[in-house]
């Protein structure tokens, strides 16, 4: 069958009957792409778009499915954890001591000093300073005595029933006696900051 562009000269759209059987399978094939094209569009993208959005809400859902399983089935052993966290914690808030406490722990410090061989020159509570859940209290400390004396003095205040950090440390030679030593350091507490100072 051989091609020949003259049958489709003078086609009119009014006459799509009288049109050659070649002229009517282009415009059939044209028509056709024309379609398939405008129903993609329409209706095949968006339901696309939407197939691959729901598929990414599938694999959260499984995730959070996944996750709110392991909690379940693990229920009972994270009550018991968190039990055992709020015990922890309510020993921690034992350990601190309470604004009736305070002033006694600067007789327990005084008393490790002496008993340590130190002597005191400065022990002073600082101003408080006030954290989130908690309130610090610095005591700035300034005793003489030997090396030894030292070492044995701290750690007596680490083996106290209440919570004292030492910070700070300075350790200077007495210029009156090379044997003795000049130590300044700063104490730190801690008290929890209940409802009614916050």
């Amino acid at each position: 069958m051989k091609f020949d562009a003259s049958q489709f000269e003078d086609l009119e759209l009014d006459n799509i009957g009288q049109w050659p059987l070649s002229a009517k399978l282009v415009l059939t094939i044209f028509l056709s792409f024309v379609v398939i094209g405008l129903g993609y569009i329409g209706l095949v993208s968006g339901k696309i778009n939407q197939l691959d959005r729901v598929v990414v809400q599938e694999q959260t859902l499984k995730d959070s499915y996944r996750t709110k399983y392991h909690i379940a089935a693990n229920l009972e052993l994270f009550r018991a954890q968190m039990r055992e966290a709020e015990e922890v914690f309510a020993n921690q808030l034992r350990s601190l001591p309470n604004s009736h406490e305070t002033p006694g722990l600067l007789d327990d410090i005084t008393f490790i000093g002496t008993t340590s061989g130190l002597e005191f020159v400065k022990l002073e509570w600082q101003r408080e300073i006030s954290k989130e859940i908690y309130i610090e209290l610095p005591i700035d400390i300034e005793v003489y005595g030997s090396y030894h004396s030292f070492g044995h003095f701290v750690s007596k205040i680490a083996s106290l029933p209440r919570i004292v950090t030492l910070h700070d440390f300075t350790i200077d030679i007495k210029a009156i006696n090379t044997d003795v030593l000049n130590l300044k350091l700063q104490a730190k507490t801690y008290r929890y900051q209940g409802a009614d100072e916050k």
